[in-house]
């Protein structure tokens, strides 16, 4: 692994209001030769809303929007669209989102919604209707896999402390939810696990990034490899994490020691991780594929 040497790539702007205390946990899609980011951003009213950014080689910002592109419409993310998640699927993106509809008591949700892969192209900012995939549950960091197994949606998401899974039929409809990745004691995931970014379909499976959580509140990054038609057979599961806060970006900000991701994209035989360090700033860090798969 190594960290872009320009890093962090994305930082707050203090003269806009909206992205001026953080920007964060981009989810990613690339499209055309480029890299589009939606990021998650915070100003002075603590509201997350998301901008949107994009790069013709993965690394440098040439385009990045004065205004949010996605901002909260619902009594559902009323306080905050967070962590968005980008799964291409049939000439559209599909997002996920956690909505926050109580920022004292934190009660948040997950939220889907979409847009034409053609709109997102020509920034028209067209989004469909916004949903709630499990309505009153708590949880977040779901990922959608890039294409149907056996008929059927994949969702992973996290209802605390583990990863589970669920599918569906039409996007809407969510059944089957069962935990498939737990913490494992006395190791760097041992409080909460999460997945991070959308599946990656690799010739051994499917590569998926996740965070794990252990009891100092430290976020570090690891890797699973899935079962390619079974989702919820684990093949493998990284013993060390493959990223962890060690730099300043990382280690100091609003949350401290936190590396945290949302989008991932392959690049000329590597992967290209996108992550919030310390949930203030956004950096990339490189990593050989074929090292990240056993």
């Amino acid at each position: 692994m190594k960290r872009y040497k320009g890093n962090p790539i994305l930082k707050p702007i203090p003269s806009n209001p909206w992205e001026s205390r953080a920007v964060f946990n981009p989810g990613i899609i690339s499209l055309e030769g480029r890299v589009h980011l939606l990021y998650r951003a915070m100003g002075d009213d603590g509201v997350s809303r998301l901008g949107y950014a994009s790069s013709p080689d993965g690394y440098t910002i040439e385009e990045r929007f004065p205004n949010p592109v996605f901002e909260p419409s619902l009594p559902a993310d009323r306080y905050g669209c967070e962590d968005p998640r980008l799964t291409p699927m049939d000439k559209r993106c599909i997002m996920t989102y956690t909505g926050l509809r109580d920022k004292v008591l934190y009660a948040h949700q997950i939220s889907i919604t979409q847009i034409g892969l053609e709109d997102l192209l020509h920034k028209r900012w067209r989004w469909g209707e916004r949903w709630l995939p499990f309505p009153g549950v708590r949880n977040k960091d779901a990922v959608i896999f890039p294409r149907k197994i056996r008929n059927r949606y994949v969702m992973y998401h996290r209802i605390h402390p583990d990863i589970c899974i669920a599918y569906s039929d039409d996007l809407h409809n969510w059944y089957d939810i069962k935990a498939v990745v737990e913490p494992r004691p006395g190791m760097w995931d041992c409080w909460k696990v999460g997945a991070a970014t959308p599946p990656i379909e690799v010739s051994e499976g499917w590569l998926l990034i996740y965070h794990g959580v252990d009891f100092e509140k430290v976020y570090r990054i690891g890797t699973l490899l899935i079962d390619k038609e079974n989702p919820e057979e684990i093949i493998y599961r990284s013993e060390d994490p493959i990223l962890e806060p060690t730099e300043d970006y990382e280690r100091f900000g609003n949350v401290p020691n936190v590396v945290f991701s949302c989008g991932a994209t392959i690049m000329d035989g590597n992967l290209l991780l996108y992550y919030g360090g310390a949930d203030t700033v956004i950096g990339v860090a490189i990593y050989d594929l074929g090292e990240l798969i056993p």
